[in-house]
């Protein structure tokens, strides 16, 4: 009962940071159809920002410092690079942000180097929390979990009972109407992408304590993020939430299964396996294919819903 309580409270708080570091991928996409791969490496500047100012100031001081500066650079790339691409079309945008990835990622290397850095929890945060059959659930998880959660309503608000949320989906949709209006439509584009920087850059402040940071921390996580928008459904931010608790928790309890597909038919008198590769396949223990599930259910939502669980663009 332990464990799998523990396993629970893992799982959410993954899906938790994922959903903070996809539905900022997300707001930029449906409210500007612009697809972001350098979505991944602002979340890593967002992560070693948080570390240096958290070794000179404080953690809490980068909490605000470090996406602060994702949001100043995220509005530079949309008004000095996809503002200017914007005319050639998706593929430009798509090119353009793929090049990013590729020169944050040598900036990073030259700046801080390839080793990982030591960003610590805070000691204020360093203390269980909870005590759970024996096993500790640390204070700094439970306020993880406090900031997703915060994040997700606060979202939530803005764009559904806020003037300036209407303003935004409007601009998606009618640009030509909210410009007659007296609304500096690019303006309106350019807060969007900063806003969603400024969500990638808090996720690596929140999320630098829980995974590794270095130089390849984006291409770690950075397919496993577009897996989420996909799966989830491009441009939903309901459908972002429900597919980064689904991969949040099924990569969790993948790692506990040690038994196989071909198992799961033992019991019926069916063997499955052999020497051929698909029963090798079969035969591996789920734990072994843990990471590969999350591809795995984007390959298949694809087949029967190409719009993905909640979304209302194709894919």
């Amino acid at each position: 009962m332990s464990i799998l309580l523990g396993m629970l409270l893992n799982g959410l708080l993954y899906g938790m940071l994922l959903f903070m570091l996809a539905s900022g991928l997300t707001l930029i996409f449906s409210m500007m159809g612009v697809l972001n791969f350098a979505h991944a490496s602002i979340y890593m500047l967002g992560a070693y920002f948080a570390y240096d100012v958290s070794h000179y100031v404080s953690f809490w001081a980068g909490l605000i410092v470090a996406p602060a500066a994702c949001g100043i650079i995220g509005a530079a790339i949309e008004v000095f690079g996809l503002r200017r691409v914007h005319h050639n079309g998706h593929t430009a945008e798509l090119l353009f942000t793929f090049g990013l990835v590729f020169i944050i990622q040598r900036l990073v290397m030259m700046v801080w180097g390839t080793l990982p850095v030591p960003y610590r929890v805070p000691a204020s945060l360093d203390f269980p929390l909870l005590d759970i059959y024996g096993q500790h659930f640390p204070a700094y998880r439970g306020f993880m979990l406090l900031v997703s959660a915060g994040m997700l309503l606060s979202i939530w608000l803005l764009l559904k009972r806020t003037r300036i949320g209407l303003i935004i989906q409007a601009a998606l949709t009618h640009p030509d109407m909210v410009g007659a209006l007296g609304h500096n439509v690019p303006s309106v584009f350019t807060t969007v992408f900063a806003g969603g920087c400024v969500l990638a850059g808090l996720a690596g402040v929140i999320g630098g304590n829980y995974f590794t940071i270095d130089s390849g921390m984006a291409d770690a996580l950075g397919p496993i993020v577009f897996v989420v928008v996909v799966f989830g459904g491009l441009g939903s931010l309901a459908g972002c939430f429900i597919a980064s608790i689904i991969m949040g928790m099924l990569q969790t309890f993948a790692v506990m299964v040690n038994g196989s597909v071909a198992d799961l038919f033992s019991p019926l008198g069916l063997r499955l396996g052999g020497d051929n590769l698909l029963g090798e396949i079969v035969a591996l223990p789920v734990a072994r294919v843990g990471p590969l599930l999350p591809y795995l259910l984007m390959v298949l939502i694809l087949f029967v819903r190409p719009r993905g669980l909640m979304g209302t663009r194709d894919t």
